[in-house]
């Protein structure tokens, strides 16, 4: 085997190294694959910016994020609240004379007939849930009032809904108090008779000419200051398609 050539150091220089290729024609390059400082440079840059970029797309998503969550948990109870309302009327029972499980419907700034507290909508429902734990059917008696709060400091009111599931006890009837909505400025709610819409409407008041059920209620809810300066009224409107009794009587001959 012939021997390969070795380095030659010339006289006078002998710090001076010079490679001698081990073939004629062979030559010295940088190993394949690896990265010049330029390109390493580059790199990192191209890399930062798209980390820059991408932080500014996640910190945006976070905060519509935040946004929107905001915003549904801030309607949830609205929402609720005005659910909670129509199912009740819908499901409102027919008023009958000395009627117990029946009831009387009751509509604006009255007194109620369970625990004589101020309430602005009181009547009987078949919203009530039946349970085997529990005697009381579905038919319930619900209230709605605003009530000065546990924690005032707008100076608005909460919304409650007050139930009494025992509707044939022979003295006060419990009422279960339900927090429904709170900093609620004001609550309006009207009785369509056909023709207009009347304040107040007492089935009870047999003298009177609201003896059978409304052909539709409006309830106005005027929000208080926590929910913002743009948070005008909201309206519900509910039709009751139930007529119950009449003052005329008809005979009927052979």
């Amino acid at each position: 085997m012939k021997p390969l050539p070795q380095a030659t150091f010339p006289r006078g220089d002998r710090h001076r190294w010079t490679p001698t290729p081990a073939r004629p024609g062979a030559s010295w390059s940088r190993a394949a694959g690896a990265f010049t400082l330029i390109e390493l440079i580059l790199s990192i840059g191209a890399a930062a910016l798209i980390l820059i970029v991408a932080n500014q797309v996640l910190f945006t998503s976070l905060r519509l994020r935040d946004k929107v969550s905001g915003a549904v948990e801030s309607a949830f109870p609205l929402e609720l609240t005005l659910d909670t309302l129509r199912l009740d009327l819908q499901g409102v029972v027919t008023p009958k004379t000395n009627g117990i499980l029946s009831g009387s419907f009751r509509a604006g700034p009255l007194q109620s007939t369970v625990d004589s507290r101020p309430v602005s909508l009181e009547f009987n429902t078949t919203t009530g849930s039946l349970r085997e734990t529990e005697p009381w059917g579905a038919v319930q008696r619900v209230s709605y009032s605003l009530r000065t709060p546990v924690d005032p400091g707008g100076g608005s009111l909460d919304l409650y809904r007050g139930v009494c599931r025992n509707l044939l006890s022979l003295s006060v009837a419990p009422v279960e108090d339900q927090l429904l909505l709170r900093d609620v400025a004001r609550i309006d709610v009207e009785s369509f008779d056909g023709l207009q819409w009347l304040p107040q409407w007492d089935t009870s008041d047999t003298s009177g000419a609201t003896t059978n059920l409304p052909v539709a209620v409006r309830i106005r809810l005027q929000r208080g200051p926590t929910w913002g300066a743009d948070a005008g009224p909201v309206e519900l409107l509910v039709p009751l398609g139930i007529q119950s009794r009449t003052n005329s009587t008809s005979t009927v001959g052979g």
